[in-house]
């Protein structure tokens, strides 16, 4: 099987999982991303296994996961010690988790503690925090369409049909760089058709539920086009740093976890704060 075609069937294979998850149960999604985190924070501190920073993998892991439930699992449950908006008291809480790697770092004896905590941190906060809000998209308020949640499922469409359709336009089509110095596949011609990919199938979801106003749907994709395209470049800016092509194998044709989630982990928390902003969660 050619790359492409496997490409093809990771990503469906994903979509479909994700999607199903969502429909099924809250809980279903939240452990199914918890899964995808966990691999995620593995794969991010296995990448620099080859430098002289030894960042704290098994205590950025499992603070990661630690993270992530802290954030999620007020998400859907209303704790009776806790006001309105519990997750946020929830959050406040979890504070201390992002101090423990400072005091680790203590009884480690490893060259370059501060890079060491950096890197631990960096994975936390990459990772931990934008998976954990993609969550709370999906409260106990979320507006539903055919059991359906319907803004977690915009989110990943739109962000799906704009990866998609960039990379396969400017893969066929594409010839003037967008970023050549960090990604030099990248094209314009592919990154503006994936955009007004993105700004088409947001337009479908307002004619699909009309509930929700067309304008939010054109500020999500927006959002999406900005962090989402910046997210990609992140993740790059990251493997040619360290010299490698993927972040992972785990996922046949694309690589790691961090490959096919980079566009989502930058633009997670700029929609969660628009959608807060506007009380659409």
């Amino acid at each position: 099987m050619n790359n492409f075609r496997m490409r093809t069937v990771t990503g469906l294979s994903l979509v479909f999982l994700l999607l199903a998850a969502m429909a099924i149960n809250f809980w279903l999604l939240a452990g199914f991303i918890f899964v995808i985190l966990i691999l995620g924070l593995r794969e991010f501190y296995a990448l620099f296994t080859a430098s002289d920073v030894r960042p704290q993998k098994y205590a950025g892991t499992i603070l990661g996961g630690l993270l992530y439930l802290a954030i999620t699992i007020p998400a859907h449950i209303e704790f009776p010690l806790l006001r309105s908006h519990a997750w946020i008291n929830t959050a406040i809480l979890a504070l201390p988790v992002f101090f423990l790697p400072f005091i680790f770092e203590i009884f480690r004896k490893k060259p370059n503690p501060l890079f060491n905590v950096a890197i631990t941190l960096t994975g936390m906060i990459y990772l931990a925090v934008p998976f954990a809000l993609i969550n709370l998209f999906n409260g106990t308020g979320a507006i539903r369409f055919g059991g359906m949640p319907v803004i977690p499922a915009g989110f990943f469409i739109i962000t799906w049909f704009y990866d998609t359709g960039a990379y396969l336009y400017g893969k066929r089509f594409g010839k003037y760089k967008f970023f050549e110095r960090i990604s030099p596949k990248k094209t314009w011609e592919g990154t503006i058709t994936g955009a007004l990919i993105a700004l088409l199938t947001a337009v479908g979801f307002y004619f699909l539920i009309p509930s929700i106003e067309l304008v939010h749907w054109l500020v999500i994709a927006l959002l999406i086009l900005v962090f989402g395209t910046s997210g990609d470049l992140i993740e790059s800016l990251f493997k040619r740093s360290l010299n490698i092509k993927d972040s992972g194998t785990i996922l046949p044709g694309h690589g790691g976890i961090l490959d096919r989630f980079d566009t989502i982990l930058i633009s997670t928390p700029f929609v969660f704060l628009y959608l807060v902003s506007q009380n659409l969660i």
